[in-house]
């Protein structure tokens, strides 16, 4: 199950790294337009813009590779009474896998979420162990198990 859902994460880093490549492909063509076809203020506000959009991409990408670092540090075969990085958390409520932010796995049992090991609920699981309970956004919780 950890494979599955390491390999969804993965798919997920590789589906928005397409998307923000053909994006900077489809700013710098619009880049070169906006040289070809514009003339005064209007030229040099169109250029400002698209280099606005390249700078934020350029930013979405570093932290890309940041995330892309994270997940080739999770090792799913390593055992780990206590929740940290890379763990299956089941709890009473839903279940989660602690790696990065790539939404629900849907399989036939249910639904697993890829959470970042920063996100709130994370936060809270990390460093627990099952049988612990916590509570998140006023609901009381019980960790069923670790993986």
């Amino acid at each position: 199950m950890k494979k599955a859902l390491l390999d969804f994460c993965w798919s997920h880093l590789d589906e928005r790294t397409e998307r923000l490549k053909k994006q900077g492909d489809e700013l710098r063509e619009s880049l070169g337009s906006e040289t070809k076809s514009s003339a005064g203020d209007k030229h040099e506000t169109g250029r400002a813009m698209v280099q606005l959009e390249q700078e934020k991409l350029g930013q979405q990408l570093l932290e890309l590779d940041a995330t892309r670092s994270i997940l080739n540090k999770i090792n799913i075969d390593k055992l780990s009474a206590k929740i940290c990085l890379g763990s299956l958390v089941k709890t009473s409520v839903a279940d989660y896998f602690i790696a990065i932010s790539a939404g629900a796995f849907k399989y036939t049992d249910g639904v697993v979420y890829c959470i970042s090991a920063n996100a709130p609920i994370a936060r809270l699981l990390l460093g627990k162990e099952k049988g612990e309970n916590f509570v998140f956004n006023g609901n009381a919780q019980s960790i069923l198990e670790v993986i």
